[in-house]
């Protein structure tokens, strides 16, 4: 006969570094057009939908969608105007007022954050400008 796991055991609860143990980097306010790519009815086909970047870090962001919509756990993000495509992503968090919180696969570089700032319509980024010699 087993015996279940139980109290503190380690093999309670599996723990991996990037989600349980990871400082979390401080987000950024910004604005940016975007698109979520995943698959739909397991692998038949791929599905879009369009959604706006408002705050964004090195390891994860917040979108805010058009409609109320049921985010699949895991799917790409897209964001055109910055030339940065299909970062593999978890969503961590959907809230009521049409937000959600995500988390990427792989952190984004500083050259990428900064692409994002360069072509985000919010004002904090009005100033900022791209150095074409990094590109």
């Amino acid at each position: 006969m087993r015996q279940a796991v139980s109290g503190n055991h380690f093999l309670k609860r599996e723990e991996s570094f990037m989600y349980d143990r990871e400082g979390r980097f401080p987000m950024e306010d910004t604005m940016n057009a975007a698109r979520i790519e995943y698959t739909e009815k397991g692998v038949m086909h791929m599905a879009a939908r369009r959604c706006d970047i408002i705050r964004i870090s090195v390891s994860g962001a917040v979108i805010s969608l058009l409609t109320q919509y049921n985010l699949p756990q895991q799917f790409y993000l897209d964001i055109p105007d910055a030339r940065i495509n299909k970062i593999g992503c978890l969503l961590m968090k959907a809230y009521a007022n049409n937000t959600a919180e995500l988390r990427f696969l792989r952190m984004l570089t500083q050259k990428e954050l900064d692409r994002i700032f360069v072509f985000s319509t919010h004002p904090a980024h009005r100033d900022r400008v791209l150095d074409v010699r990094s590109w």
